[in-house]
């Protein structure tokens, strides 16, 4: 018999690794030439209040290493732009260019769509108990990682 445990993790998984595919798809058919990778670090810049390297990579959950590499491949593309603060010359800022704005405008519209479709499809406003229990899924990982 298969516990609890490794259904919700198979699920879980499951869930996440259909998004990231379908979303990867998806994304090149509307002809975003980016990696997901690519796209998610350009949406954390877009969600950091004051976007530094260090903030970053924070929202990421990465080392500066790490985003070092994706940001280098990014300024290359010309979808984003760094400049170093005039007073610490050690803070670098991230500045999204235009390019990069309507990719994330693709982005969201691909969430839009598929929110609207899932709501749509299994008529989840109705179950307050899923609903609740995603949430306080989503609140244990932001507490726990």
């Amino acid at each position: 018999m298969v516990s609890p445990k490794q259904v919700i993790n198979e699920l879980l998984v499951d869930v996440f690794n259909q998004i990231l595919s379908i979303e990867g798809v998806t994304l090149k058919q509307r002809g975003v030439k980016l990696s997901m990778t690519e796209v998610h670090v350009l949406e954390a810049i877009r969600n950091c209040e004051i976007p530094t390297m260090g903030s970053v990579a924070q929202r990421l959950r990465v080392t500066l290493g790490t985003l070092t590499t994706s940001v280098n491949v990014l300024v290359k593309k010309n979808y984003v732009s760094r400049y170093r603060d005039e007073n610490d010359r050690r803070k670098v800022f991230l500045h999204l260019n235009d390019s990069a704005i309507e990719v994330l405008k693709v982005h969201d519209e691909f969430h839009d769509e598929m929110i609207v479709s899932v709501f749509k499809d299994l008529e989840l406003e109705k179950d307050e108990v899923l609903m609740k229990s995603l949430e306080n899924i989503s609140q244990y990982f932001k507490q726990r990682y």
